[in-house]
């Protein structure tokens, strides 16, 4: 996707070999515009797999995931990082370790949201090592639902993430993919 290659290559920050601050426009301030092209993007290529529901991990996906489902005329539900007075019984769980953040944690989707036998897309912000994703999947498979496919904004492909989603057998589209931040410079495969 060529805008969101643009738009990283602008407004993009390489804090080191393994890290890229995209928060100029993905996960501190948004670009709405960009956001609803994401949407479209990922609506695009997953539109014919009959996707009930898509599912996000707050708080950076939030914005691409909406947007995804609006595309899609589906509900979009995101899994809670932290407890909350109204987040506490029948819940679907995962431990998810942060990449960006170093530290692990349960994120949590109410067994409410989430019905046996829905198709369910999943969309995240970045694609690291691919534990959010994974974490995600297994919330969703808990609910006795399928994941249908994985759309990521951004992926590190020099990371080993996309393989460990292919190892589970999930189908995997990334709308950026970066070989390389080495340098201080961004590198893309396509």
């Amino acid at each position: 996707m060529e805008q969101l290659k643009e738009k990283i290559r602008e407004q993009g920050i390489v804090l080191s070999e393994q890290v890229l601050k995209v928060d100029a426009f993905l996960n501190h301030q948004v670009d709405p515009l960009l956001m609803q092209q994401i949407g479209r993007e990922f609506a695009r290529r997953f539109r014919d797999q009959g996707i009930d529901k898509v599912v996000t991990l707050e708080a950076s996906g939030i914005a691409p995931a909406l947007m995804t489902a609006l595309e899609l005329g589906v509900p979009l539900v995101f899994a809670r990082k932290h407890r909350s007075l109204t987040l506490t019984d029948n819940l679907l769980t995962a431990r998810v370790y942060s990449f960006t953040k170093q530290l692990e944690s349960t994120v949590a989707i109410s067994a409410s949201h989430l019905a046996a036998g829905e198709r369910v897309l999943i969309v995240d912000d970045f694609l690291a090592n691919g534990q959010a994703a994974l974490g995600l999947g297994a919330i969703v498979r808990q609910a006795g639902a399928s994941v249908v496919g994985i759309g990521i904004v951004i992926e590190k492909s020099f990371q080993p993430g996309r393989r460990a989603l292919e190892e589970q057998g999930y189908r995997v589209e990334s709308l950026a993919r970066i070989t390389s931040l080495a340098g201080g410079q961004v590198r893309f495969l396509d």
